[in-house]
């Protein structure tokens, strides 16, 4: 609880808070004084309290719903009592008799037990509930390790993680849903206290997924086009941004509701997704992460930083930044759009992560660049489909054909009837062309683009759908397919990895010794055999009564009906036709190796169908 007061030193805002916790302790049950082993650990998620034995009685500890549950506000207003120690504040039994009742009807012999003790002393929340561990952003050499709502028994492992992230230079193994730097600006006072009361209840229930939470939203973090969409879609969050996650119109089951199956989007999402597999579709994509670097040593930064080769000037590639073992650290779209200087864009929960990053680099090495993060100064509109080409022709001089803007390409140009000067183009395959404007100017660009697609059926579609789009066409996904626990090679990404580039990029001597020594698993593409339910990511996958790998990420293809996976699978068991089985919900669903993608994309689709009309 002091963490907010040391991060304020510096002029960190840590959104920590602490909260009233109560806990009760009985004297001597004789039902638990007989017993010969220890009790194990309860969790009672109806009930939402733990309980456990305390030497010969028991120990249990509810967590309230939000309207009675106590925070400690006013040391963020105020600030920690100077001297406060071990301290505690005034328990309130009738605050948890709720709780208390339902554990007597569960653990039966607390009727008779005497109280010895009740308990209420502070614990520290973040609005997600998860400790902030790790180097942070904006500092040198500024570690966290706070925010832990359990407390001291995460002492040893933490203390190991971060004792061997200081030693290497890298963390010893994936840990990015800790990561500090997932919070910013838009985490302020407000929302860090509805959060940490919606929050404190939900340390006993059911988890879903693609589980949201409302409480503290919107933040600031809106898009040009949030007033214009918000009644429309169902929002997701991400990194304090509100983006469509799917689109209800009359007739569909409309609302927030979460399942471990398939439920009220899955029908909505076929429909965008056939939308932009047919006609053409528009994606709000504003919260990706944004910079811009430029200077006398920029392509020098960026080729020790990055492990392919930099674009031309006027052209976009994919790159991966890679820790000093050869582990994918992040993936980052990079454009040059003048000589020395580029444009980075990044996923929206690797904003900062990847900021701190490059900063150290730049520190450590004496780099002449300068780093701007852009992130909240543009909006994003990605337009796809087969039509998208058409029907951004309509609003602009600027040549979009074929031969004019060629993939991976990417210009400055003007709109018709947008005010802004200029608006950055790039065409990039699959998420179609991707517009970059000023935030003021987006709405306007926005429905210049819907009014001129009328004729060709345009609308909206959201990230739901554009998931299971990149799946049908085998795209990786970072923080899935590819992180700190994955190298590049195993993850399928030969192509992005230049080990033959004279600049010496970081990982880049622990990658050939990978490659020389081979491989021990690999990426592989699945289909399944399902019925009411889709894989999310981190399934068991099990061959003949054993465990042999796990999903990375899943959903439904709605191109060719079945649900798809990817799935680390050791080298052996990686050949196309090989047959697993896929854990869900109980139930071991059957799978198969598939050659990816089931799903050109729209580059290759247009390829190709060119081939085949010159043959004719």
């Amino acid at each position: 609880f002091w963490a907010r007061e040391v991060g304020n030193l510096i002029g960190f805002q840590h959104p920590t808070i602490p909260v009233h916790h109560q806990y009760v302790v009985t004297a001597t049950v004789p039902e638990v004084k007989a017993l010969k082993t220890e009790l194990p650990v309860i969790r009672d998620l109806e009930g939402s309290y733990y309980l456990r034995q305390e030497r010969d009685g028991l120990l249990f500890g509810p967590y309230e719903k939000m309207e009675k549950m106590v925070l400690q506000d006013s040391w963020v207003r105020d600030g920690v009592p100077p001297g406060f120690g071990k301290e505690l504040f005034e328990s309130d039994l009738d605050r948890i008799m709720d709780h208390v009742e339902m554990a007597m009807e569960m653990v039966p012999v607390l009727k008779t037990a005497d109280i010895i003790n009740i308990v209420s002393g502070p614990i520290t929340y973040t609005p997600d509930l998860l400790p902030m561990v790790g180097p942070h952003q904006g500092a040198s050499n500024y570690w966290t390790a706070i925010g832990f709502g359990y407390g001291v028994i995460h002492a040893g492992g933490i203390g190991k993680f971060l004792s061997d992230w200081i030693i290497s230079g890298e963390p010893p193994y994936d840990l990015i849903e800790c990561d500090p730097n997932r919070y910013g600006r838009w985490t302020d006072v407000p929302y860090m206290c509805a959060k940490a009361r919606e929050s404190y209840g939900y340390n006993n229930v059911v988890g879903f997924p693609k589980e949201e939470r409302f409480a503290g939203r919107p933040t600031y973090r809106t898009s040009g086009v949030y007033n214009l969409l918000k009644d429309k879609a169902s929002m997701g969050f991400h990194s304090g941004w509100e983006q469509p996650h799917w689109f209800c119109k009359d007739g569909d089951d409309a609302g927030y509701k979460p399942s471990f199956r398939r439920t009220n989007w899955f029908g909505p999402v076929g429909r965008e997704c056939k939308l932009v597999m047919e006609k053409v579709g528009v994606i709000d994509l504003t919260p990706f992460g944004k910079f811009t670097v430029k200077g006398r040593d920029s392509q020098k930064l960026l080729d020790r930083l990055f492990a392919n080769t930099m674009p031309k000037v006027g052209l976009t590639n994919i790159s991966h930044m890679l820790t000093p073992s050869g582990h994918v650290y992040a993936e980052v779209t990079i454009t040059q759009s003048a000589p020395g200087e580029f444009m980075l864009i990044t996923g929206s929960g690797s904003e900062l992560h990847d900021l701190r990053w490059m900063e150290k680099e730049i520190m450590e090495g004496g780099y002449e660049v300068d780093i701007k993060n852009v992130t909240e100064d543009f909006g994003v509109l990605g337009v796809a489909g087969p039509s998208a080409r058409k029907v951004l022709q309509k609003i602009t001089d600027e040549d979009l054909s074929d031969a004019g803007f060629k993939f991976l390409h990417c210009k400055t140009i003007k709109l018709a009837g947008i005010p802004t000067q200029a608006i950055r183009i790039s065409y990039t395959g699959e998420l179609g062309w991707e517009l970059y404007m000023e935030q003021k100017d987006m709405a306007a660009l926005y429905q210049a683009i819907m009014a001129a697609g009328q004729e060709e059926g345009i609308d909206n579609f959201g990230t739901y759908a554009m998931n299971s789009m990149r799946l049908e066409k085998g795209f990786r996904g970072w923080g899935a397919e590819m992180n700190c626990d994955t190298n590049p090679l195993e993850a399928g990404l030969e192509y992005f990895i230049k080990l033959n580039k004279p600049a010496d990029f970081i990982g880049k001597a622990a990658l050939q010794e990978v490659k020389a020594q081979g491989l021990k698993r690999k990426l592989s593409y699945l289909t399944m055999d399902t019925d009411n339910v889709d894989p999310e990511g981190n399934e068991t996958i099990w061959l003949n009564g054993k465990v042999v790998g796990n999903t990375t990420s899943g959903a439904y293809s709605y191109s060719t009906q079945q649900s798809l996976a990817f799935a680390y699978l050791p080298v052996e068991l990686c050949s196309v036709g090989q047959k697993v089985e896929v854990e869900m919900l109980g139930r071991k669903y059957a799978a198969m190796v598939v050659q990816e993608p089931l799903v050109l994309t729209e580059p290759t689709r247009t390829r190709l169908q060119k081939k085949s009309k010159s043959k004719a």
